[in-house]
């Protein structure tokens, strides 16, 4: 694959290590350029096309619809899909977006891709663009004109994952760092917050696979626990895109697992803090410069 003529390589990991977030880790063929909002637009809606000509597209889009039934059935604005728990909805239109970490996508061909596929997501789902927020520090004054030129919300605050659902929404989360999962999932601890989630984003058994066990439970103690009652649903990746798409999954939280734990499960959730994580692969609110 090559960008303006160019081949391109995402920076490999050391056998072991995670994979750090976008924002903190960039390719060194990410390089810097005058942006041009135009043209980087026509490069997005070119990469758009191209992945609808991939055959795993598909199980991308039927996948996200597939979740999106299950939890606009259980919410209260869609009490008539409660009689047809298996219908998969034409639309996903009230469903919510969050897009966090996306990185610098006008130099970098794995972020643009990545946004390139949640603008299709976006789209199968007709879901309204505006219903979209991003965010990542990164961003330059240029690339929050292409988002906005897109018709999507750009954020302004660096809210760390910490966000709390009102309402069912869809959050992607591309290689995202462990703590901002983490911080979404302590946001939203409760059988009844949980649910209301759809996240496309790195599995969490993945992470825990790469993790040292004691680390994982220490530092990262709600995506440790969520491992065993969240639904992940592997997503197809074609191997010419191993570096943009790989070990990413649809992840769920179905009420009838979370309704069967112990009400202890819900009774202490403190705020996490990560003394003991100085990689800590996301940009803290003090840290922005």
């Amino acid at each position: 694959m090559s960008d303006t003529g160019g081949e391109w390589q995402v920076a490999r990991r050391r056998k072991g290590a995670s994979r750090s977030s976008k924002s903190l880790q960039v390719s060194a063929a990410c390089g810097q350029e005058s942006l041009d909002v135009g043209k980087t637009v026509k490069r997005i809606r070119d990469t758009m096309s191209e992945l609808r000509c991939e055959e795993f597209w598909h199980d991308w889009k039927e996948q996200l619809l597939v979740a999106a039934s299950a939890s606009l059935s259980k919410s209260p604005a869609d009490k008539d899909a409660e009689d047809q728990p298996e219908r998969i909805p034409r639309t996903c239109q009230q469903l919510e977006c969050v897009c966090y970490g996306l990185g610098p996508f006008a130099s970098c061909v794995s972020a643009r891709y990545q946004l390139a596929m949640l603008l299709l997501l976006l789209e199968a789902g007709q879901i309204p663009l505006k219903d979209c927020s991003v965010y990542d520090p990164v961003f330059s004054s240029g690339e929050r004109d292409v988002l906005r030129d897109l018709g999507l919300t750009v954020l302004s605050e660096n809210e760390e994952g910490k966000r709390l659902v009102e309402k069912p929404t869809f959050f992607y989360l591309m290689h995202c760092g462990k703590a901002l999962y983490n911080n979404l999932l302590w946001k939203n601890w409760s059988a009844r917050g949980l649910p209301l989630m759809i996240i496309i984003g790195n599995s969490f058994s993945g992470m825990r696979d790469r993790t040292i066990e004691k680390e994982f439970t220490r530092d990262y103690s709600y995506i440790s626990k969520a491992v065993d009652f969240s639904v992940e649903r592997k997503l197809a990746c074609p191997s010419h895109l191993i570096d943009v798409f790989n070990d990413t999954a649809v992840i769920t939280f179905p009420s009838n697992s979370l309704n069967g734990l112990p009400q202890s499960t819900w009774a202490e959730s403190p705020e996490p803090q990560y003394p003991h994580s100085p990689d800590l692969e996301i940009i803290l609110k003090e840290t922005q410069s």
